[in-house]
């Protein structure tokens, strides 16, 4: 009978022990699903683009909300009027108050506004943790870009480079931003460049800390308004301050703002968080930590809003938003490269028939859907290529980070030394390498993840022979007096992600054919690698592969091998050296999984190459963005090998530059009915008529375009539905754009080469007709070529105004004026007229032009930014030598 009783027992705490198994197995099974990617991206499905109501606010807000009263302030502590001997003097002005307030907008908005009066300008963020050769270099890079971009100024230390700065400002009157500076001690060590030349140049800093602000006339910007507040919030939510549904919200929405005591920062933080939540969450948000104690500083009231944020999100976003704290402030992140490398981490999770690297964009498109990010747009294509951390964000995460031992940064603080052999994730940010990289490297033997930024090395990199479980290597600009070890990187089995991003490396190790696992190997900017070691062939797992350095290639038969790459971008040399190409643009037929193409040429390109090039693009049937370019006079193809390519559907990016290839006409390829997710397109097309713009014009998604034609384009009725409809912004290098209102109230739109004969029937005065129905209403940024014969006709009151006021959203113009075509001009009138048009008859029509579309630009009820950019400026210097090169004078106004 005892017996019994015991083997109950047992069988009871055997039982009771599976039943806490059990439940310790639902805890993490419970625990698996509030974590589960694929369940909450399922959810989030709508947020895999950018919201369009973020973008209405960067439009319209940020151009800005309370922007005009604190610049009325700002501009005149500057001085810049008057014939007061002082205002000659080299004046200095500090923009003072807590981060979020707004300082570094409103710096470059003035920045923006003044710079056309200056003969040079820069404006260059600081930060934390600054390295001030690296400041000063790019304070240079900004004044001239030209004479400035040289390998030698890397050697250079702060004293030459101070004497640099100051031998260029002697002779200039300049302005120069210095944003976002922490310490005093920088701060006078910047102030010594800056040199006192007696031409009325100008300083604006922004700062937090008043001890930097010694000696400076102080500018405090003011918080919001509360309808500046309001206006903000609602722009953001709900797409305009007008859309607010009902009393309700507007009730809780003022409670809301009031916590938010004006801070731009923490108003769009806040209203990021609350877009699609019920009203009744709205209550429980204003009622959330951190907002009950009323005597709570307004800079931790930004901080609990930026907290509340973070904890809001899914915890996959949690993740690739901690992740973010490695990078450098002020740091520019490449967006492709983030994503490649959340996926080596393996923060990306797979769904069923989505490309992984389209959730990881989901996710990248979150968190700026939530201002937790700040997308960044490239310049040229208009394609979102980046994003910035706001400093008092990256403050927040590498709190966290820090708290939860997800990355450990290096940077200038001796204390976090001891916490590198407990760190999975480390970011060196130092200016040299640590020494105790080397001193810790048998602790750290657990490493995952190594990210090194802008760092001399003068140990050969020895560390790499430890850190064997990495899945992540990113030296980025790291400079090196021996690759030797670099080796040694065929034993990092593995590795995901390779970044040997601008590192001088010489050659790439044939050990790196061993990495089985990587996926990605970024060589961008490598200009010393000359060809890719064979072995590169046997990364079979390889899906993101950048080799654009000066003259990289790659050996023939190899990129056939690579049949999972899903990005490829590459740079090709043709000459004798390098005629191995002769066979690679076949073998890119063979990437059947490929979505990002880009191939630039920088020379002259065989024609018998173009036809295994345009065979194989026309296989590449999952390819969503292709770009096409080279340097000028390098090559042409005919239309007949686009019209024999079939685009797929899913295509959203098609970028062909000029100097690429020159289209005798529109090719049949561009088709709005098969290309319905087109968002951006670049071409030349030498012969555009009617039929081929409103071609263009139908493309449903088209958001950006650039296109460059040699005729005189005329297009009637472009107010009609769906013409250019969601088109954003457009560049028209080689014409100029006029707009007319015709009898019957609709309007035309003219593409002008310069040369044909110009008739516009002008019909309607604007003021007869206030209704014209909109032309391409959403369209905010416009460049165009201005033609000399348009400012001679202006001068004979033929017309001068381009119409411009139709585009309702327009917020930016750009007008280049070529002043070797002026120059031309100007001789063949001297030849026909028998007048004298010197350069200095050339330079007075040019500004005749430029004063000109002030005027045009200036009746738009928009008041649009206009930069005036000068091409070729050098043929109006009296010592003009052949080889001038002035193209980048640009001025703004």
């Amino acid at each position: 009978m005892g017996k019994l009783f015991v083997d109950a027992k047992a069988r009871r705490d055997i039982a009771s022990a599976i039943e806490a198994i059990k439940g310790q197995l639902q805890q993490v099974s419970e625990r698996r699903d509030r974590c589960k990617v694929d369940d909450i991206v399922a959810k989030l499905a709508a947020s895999s683009t950018i919201d369009p109501r973020l973008e209405a606010m960067y439009r319209e807000v940020t151009q800005l909300v309370g922007i005009d009263g604190a610049m009325g302030e700002l501009i005149p502590m500057l001085s810049l009027t008057g014939d007061d001997v002082s205002n000659k003097e080299l004046k200095v002005v500090s923009v003072l108050g807590i981060g979020g307030l707004g300082k570094t907008t409103l710096a470059k908005v003035v920045y923006d506004k003044l710079k056309s009066q200056f003969d040079c300008g820069a404006f260059v963020p600081v930060g934390r943790n600054p390295d001030l050769k690296k400041v000063f270099r790019d304070i240079l890079m900004d004044l001239d870009e030209h004479r400035y971009t040289d390998l030698n100024m890397l050697i250079l230390d702060e004293r030459q480079l101070i004497n640099k700065l100051r031998d260029f400002l002697e002779s200039n009157r300049y302005i120069i931003v210095i944003d976002d500076v922490w310490e005093a001690k920088s701060w006078e060590t910047l102030r010594l460049a800056f040199i006192d030349n007696n031409k009325g140049s100008r300083i604006i800093s922004t700062t937090r800390k008043s001890e930097v602000t010694s000696g400076n006339k102080v500018y405090k910007p003011k918080p919001l308004s509360d309808d500046n507040s309001k206006r903000l919030f609602y722009t953001r939510i709900f797409g305009g301050e007008d859309k607010c549904p009902d009393n309700e919200v507007d009730e809780v929405s003022n409670k809301i703002l009031r916590k938010c005591g004006g801070i731009p920062l923490a108003i769009i933080t806040m209203a990021s968080l609350l877009v699609g939540k019920s009203w009744g969450q709205w209550f429980e948000v204003c009622n959330s930590i951190g907002f009950g104690d009323k005597d709570i500083e307004q800079v931790d009231k930004t901080m609990s809003i930026l907290s509340l944020s973070y904890y809001d999100l899914p915890c996959h976003l949690r993740t690739c938003l901690l992740y973010l704290s490695s990078f450098p402030e002020d740091y520019i992140i490449d967006k492709n490269s983030l994503i490649w490398k959340w996926i080596a981490e393996n923060f990306v999770h797979k769904k069923p028939g989505v490309w992984l690297f389209e959730v990881g964009e989901g996710y990248f498109n979150d968190l700026v859907n939530r201002s937790m990010i700040q997308a960044v747009a490239s310049k040229d294509s208009s394609i979102i290529d980046g994003c910035r951390v706001h400093d008092m964000v990256l403050d927040l995460l590498r709190s966290l980070a820090r708290e939860e031992n997800f990355v450990t940064v290096l940077y200038n603080d001796e204390d976090m030394l001891s916490e590198i052999s407990s760190t999975r994730r480390l970011a060196h940010q130092k200016s040299t390498m640590d020494a105790h990289l080397h001193n810790y490297k048998q602790g750290m033997q657990h490493l995952r993840s190594l990210t090194v930024y802008r760092c001399g090395a003068d140990k050969e990199l020895s560390f790499l022979l430890s850190f064997k479980l990495l899945r992540v290597l990113d030296l980025e600009n790291v400079y090196t007096t021996s690759w030797h070890n670099a080796r040694h990187i065929g034993n990092l089995i593995h590795l995901r992600y390779l970044g040997l991003k601008h590192t001088y490396m010489p050659e790439l190790p044939e050990e790196i054919g061993a990495l089985k696992f990587l996926q990605t190997l970024d060589l961008v900017e490598n200009f010393f690698m000359e060809e890719l070691p064979s072995s590169i062939g046997q990364l079979t797992q390889l899906v993101c592969l950048r080799a654009s350095g000066l003259i990289t290639s790659m050996p023939r038969g190899v990129i056939k091998t690579l049949t999972a790459l899903e990005e490829l971008a590459v740079q090709c040399q043709f000459n004798e050296r390098f005629c191995r190409y002769q066979g690679q643009f076949k073998e890119l037929g063979s990437l059947s999984e490929l979505r990002v193409l880009k191939i630039k040429v920088i020379s002259t390109m065989e024609q018998s190459i173009l036809p295994d090039l345009m065979q194989s693009l026309g296989n590449l049937h999952k390819i969503q963005s292709l770009k096409l370019e080279s340097h000028p006079g390098c090559g042409r193809a005919d239309n007949a090998m686009f019209d024999a390519m079939a685009l797929p559907g899913h295509l959203r990016h098609l970028l062909v530059s000029e100097y690429f290839v020159h289209l005798y006409r529109l090719p049949s390829c561009i088709n709005p009915l098969c290309l319905v997710k087109l968002s951006h397109l670049e071409l030349y097309v030498i012969d555009m008529d009617e039929h081929s713009m409103q071609i263009l014009g139908e493309l449903a998604e088209l958001r950006h375009l650039v296109l460059s034609t040699r005729s005189t384009v005329r297009v009637n009725n472009v107010a009609a539905d769906g013409f250019f409809h969601k088109l954003r912004s457009c560049k028209f290098y080689t014409s100029m754009v006029l707009f007319v209102l015709n009898e019957d109230s609709s309007v035309s739109f003219t593409l002008w080469n310069g040369t044909d004969d110009l008739v516009l029937s002008y019909g309607k005065k604007d003021g007869e007709c206030p209704s014209a129905p909109a032309v391409m209403p959403n369209l905010e940024e416009l460049l165009f070529s201005a033609q000399p014969k348009w400012s001679l006709m202006k001068c004979q009151g033929s017309h001068g105004n381009l119409g411009l006021e139709h585009l309702r959203s327009l917020q930016k113009v750009t007008a280049v004026i070529s002043c070797e075509l002026y120059m031309f001009e100007a001789e063949k009138m001297e030849a026909e007229l028998g007048i004298s048009c010197d350069r200095y008859f050339v330079e007075a029509w040019v500004m005749d032009a430029e004063d000109g579309l002030r005027d045009a630009i200036g009746v738009h009820p928009n008041h649009p930014t206009l930069v005036l950019g000068r091409k070729n400026e050098g043929v109006l210097a009296s010592d003009v030598s052949d080889d001038t090169d002035a193209d980048s004078a640009t001025r703004r106004t």
